[in-house]
């Protein structure tokens, strides 16, 4: 493989290890928050921000996750017939499959970043009592579909190189 392209996914799979890892403590920044929630309405003061919060944290744990689990082919696939193909033929089956997750990816980064230009033109708050902003969480939703958007170029440049009995 041309060393740009390994340089490529060398540089798309650690920037996605690394935001995954980072992400992988988001859990513990809900858990807190949760712990918060739990405590103030124990003493009859709840706080208004904490379940918008958490659902904001838990939209960026999943959302922020999604590229590095992609790279390390934990998401849900039928192995009812992948399962028993060759190394070869799954990569091959993964080259025309990618295509499709390419354009689905591509189109929810354009819905995405047509949604975060608007949040931040209009200061979209949510319509609730705490009112946040929410340009901040749609950002890190357009930026996760940006980077699985190129982690899923990443796989195709992978499974190409399989197919040629080559190993990125």
């Amino acid at each position: 493989m041309p060393r740009a392209l390994v340089a490529y996914v060398q540089f798309v799979d650690g920037l996605n290890r690394r935001i995954g890892r980072f992400a992988m403590y988001l859990l513990y920044i809900i858990m807190a928050i949760m712990i918060w929630s739990m405590v103030t309405k124990a003493f009859h003061i709840p706080a208004l921000w904490t379940l918008e919060m958490a659902q904001f944290t838990l939209v960026a744990y999943y959302m922020l996750g999604a590229p590095w689990a992609l790279q390390t082919d934990v998401n849900v696939r039928m192995d009812l017939i992948y399962g028993r193909l060759s190394h070869k033929g799954q990569a091959l089956t993964d080259v025309f499959t990618v295509f499709c997750l390419m354009f689905y990816l591509g189109v929810m980064l354009y819905g995405a970043f047509d949604s975060t230009v608007y949040s931040y033109e209009m200061n979209e708050k949510n319509p609730t009592a705490w009112r946040p902003v929410l340009w901040p969480i749609k950002t890190i939703i357009t930026l996760s579909f940006g980077l699985m958007l190129l982690q899923s170029v990443s796989l195709l440049i992978r499974d190409v190189a399989t197919l040629r009995g080559e190993k990125i």
